[in-house]
């Protein structure tokens, strides 16, 4: 195949929300662009796929609320269906206690939530500490702890013991929901949503090419990919930071700037969803929504699309879903399964369709849902990233000022990196 060798205005790398979603603001202001991405689709870690039962349905992120208005908007603009997670009825604790119990539990572990987001993020009296550190030396009862780590390690998927205290914090308090990030989903998947975005943009976006080197030179930066090469003025980067600190930059990023890409470490998450013909965890007076203290960071909720769709999604993470990758694919269905049994009855055998997706180790996501920092003395890492190394700049859901590591954060990161490139090209 002929090496091609283009130029314009920015190259973007990246085709997730926030690549697609510079490009948009870009383009709407008249800049020449290019989005160069490796797979073969857009989306990043929102991805869609067929099950056995030829029903698309979302094999990565997929949930929304109504406190997320710029995905909000972007649902209604494009025609999109949402649908009302199914959460009536009762919640299922495992181990299983009683109702009084179940709930006593959930408030204690939300009460050290709390306590921890009152601490400020730059107190020095939590400097290098851990969140397993930090929980270790809270007063409260085991049952309580055990449901704080399963629910942040659930959220994150990461391991408490790599969690810088203060990173968690900061994540938290961007978070600013007020209602459940489960309320919603797209009927219609959120990837139809990447996929409309990417139409608008033709022949500017470019699948199967994935950049391997990028050089920075006098008066712009050329970027080389397996099919060819590309001059551009600026260069964004909308990657996650740990699959960017990945790249090759000549000359090399400034150390600093190496550094605070190296923090990070992408989460760990397997994702299952069962077809049933009935829902029968309804009829029992359950909503479906089941979590696990033991073992830590498994959790299961409704996602039926109608009546006519049952289905639960099962989310495994952090430590978890690393043990459980290594078992190979019939004895994880085997240990999945062997939970909600237990949680929901035998009923649970009873599936029309098995689906999983792993990402614990995404060839060109790193994992998910997102990256975190690892290194609880790199309290300057997001700021550096975000001052990039002009030409070449960053952009990632994770560096949200909202939102981090959800579909809305990267719509508002790759915005604001719009924004900031536009100033490029018509300073004030």
């Amino acid at each position: 195949m002929k090496r091609q060798t283009v130029r314009t205005d920015v190259a973007i790398v990246g085709a997730g929300f926030t690549g697609l979603s510079a490009a948009h603001e870009l383009s709407k202001a008249g800049i020449n662009l290019a989005l160069l991405e490796a797979r073969g689709r857009v989306g990043g870690r929102v991805e869609s796929q067929w099950n056995g039962l030829g029903e698309r349905i979302d094999s990565g992120g997929q949930f929304l609320c109504e406190d997320m208005p710029e995905l909000m908007a972007l649902v209604r603009a494009r025609g999109k269906t949402l649908v009302e997670t199914y959460a009536k009825g009762e919640f299922v604790a495992q181990p299983l206690t009683g109702a009084k119990q179940v709930e006593r539990i959930y408030h204690a572990s939300m009460s050290i939530r709390d306590r921890m987001n009152a601490i400020a993020p730059g107190d020095p009296a939590i400097a290098g500490l851990t969140v397993a550190a930090w929980l270790d030396r809270q007063n409260d009862p085991g049952e309580a702890k055990a449901a704080f780590r399963s629910m942040i390690q659930g959220l994150w998927c990461q391991a408490l013991e790599k969690l810088p205290l203060w990173h968690l914090i900061d994540n938290d308090r961007r978070i600013t929901n007020e209602v459940s990030e489960l309320q919603y989903f797209v009927l219609e998947t959120m990837q139809s949503l990447a996929d409309d975005l990417a139409g608008d943009l033709g022949d500017r976006l470019r699948l199967n090419t994935p950049v391997r080197t990028i050089e920075r030179r006098p008066g712009g930066v050329r970027l080389a990919s397996t099919t060819g090469s590309i001059t551009a003025r600026i260069a964004l980067i909308a990657m996650p930071p740990m699959m960017a600190s990945k790249l090759d930059f000549a000359p090399p990023l400034p150390a600093a700037l190496q550094r605070a890409l190296g923090v990070w470490q992408s989460g760990a998450v397997i994702k299952v969803q069962m077809r049933y013909a009935t829902a029968f965890w309804r009829a029992r007076g359950l909503s479906g929504m089941v979590m696990w203290r033991d073992p830590p960071a498994l959790f299961a909720c409704d996602a039926s699309k109608d009546d006519g769709h049952p289905a639960l999604v099962v989310f495994v993470g952090g430590p978890l879903a690393l043990r459980w990758r290594e078992l190979g694919d019939a004895a994880l269905r085997t240990e999945v399964m062997a939970r909600l049994r237990q949680a929901l009855g035998t009923d649970a055998d009873d599936f029309i369709d098995f689906s999983c997706r792993d990402w614990t180790d995404d060839r060109w996501s790193g994992g998910g849902y997102a990256d975190l920092i690892i290194d609880t003395s790199a309290t300057e890492a997001e700021k550096t990233i975000l001052a990039g190394a002009p030409p070449v700049y960053f952009a990632s859901s994770e560096l949200s000022p909202s939102f981090p590591g959800y579909v809305e954060g990267a719509i508002v990161a790759g915005r604001i990196a719009a924004q900031k490139i536009l100033r490029e090209f018509n300073p004030q």
